[in-house]
């Protein structure tokens, strides 16, 4: 059953710029941590990875959330009016409003970004990370230098979509919002165990970034695991399997 959330009002911490659609949500109740999922750019929590994550989580009796952000999949408001600062503050209200104790933030390709920013933000709730293909400050590197200068003169470019008929849409807003909520620069503050499942055959996520990532990251437990074959998408059974590895281990060491 999908759930439609309130509105995030605004908090102490992250006050929204603007009042955030409401989104649609399916939460599992379980033991803890939450097992929470951070889909990446354009995508919903329709996908393969997170479905599947859901049905392990509720074979252990562990708690789970996934959601689609504001103007994705069944949430309400548009696309091209989000901003990288939107979507995490659409985190921080899921989690704040659905999490009882403490989480683990599974996140896929920009959803890494996300659980990043979240972590930093809710450092007494996010306890573990577990990145998949996780891109943080995409908008620097993954960008041409044509292409955000077209952001910047056009407010918008499309490009193709590998995984579906309809080009993928970035705005001047969301990449502006992206260059001003960069992390790779220096320490990344978090401390708790933190896997990462990259594949070496990604052709929108160099691993060596993912490897800069482990070694930017505070915490000492701290593992990068590489998949030779693997695609940016990771989500074969074989895959999908690593990725459930990876999260009983963050679990495990807590």
């Amino acid at each position: 059953m999908t759930d439609i959330a309130p509105a995030a009002a605004p908090t102490a911490n992250t006050p929204p710029a603007k009042e955030r659609p409401r989104l649609a949500y399916h939460h599992t109740p379980g033991t803890g941590p939450t097992i929470v999922f951070l889909s990446g750019y354009a995508s919903d929590m329709m996908g393969t990875k997170a479905v599947t994550l859901e049905a392990w989580a509720k074979s252990e009796g562990r708690a789970f959330l996934r959601f689609d952000y504001g103007g994705c999949g069944q949430s309400e408001g548009a696309f091209e009016d989000q901003t990288l600062v939107d979507w995490r503050d659409d985190v921080l209200a899921m989690i704040d409003a659905l999490v009882e104790d403490s989480a683990i933030l599974v996140g896929s390709s920009m959803g890494g970004w996300l659980m990043l920013l979240a972590a930093k933000l809710r450092p007494d709730l996010v306890k573990g990370l577990v990145g998949v293909a996780p891109a943080p400050d995409f908008t620097d590197w993954g960008f041409t230098t044509d292409e955000k200068m077209a952001l910047l003169s056009n407010g918008r470019i499309e490009r193709k979509n590998p995984y579906g008929p309809e080009p993928t849409v970035y705005t001047r807003a969301f990449w502006s919002s992206g260059e001003a909520n960069r992390l790779m620069f220096g320490e990344i503050a978090f401390d708790g165990p933190v896997r990462l499942v990259q594949g070496q055959r990604d052709p929108d996520v160099p691993w060596q970034r993912t490897a800069r990532l482990a070694e930017l990251l505070r915490s000492a437990d701290v593992q990068t695991w590489l998949v030779k074959d693997g695609d940016h998408r990771l989500s074969r059974d074989s895959d999908i399997s690593l990725i459930i590895r990876a999260v009983e281990d963050v679990i495990a060491a807590l």
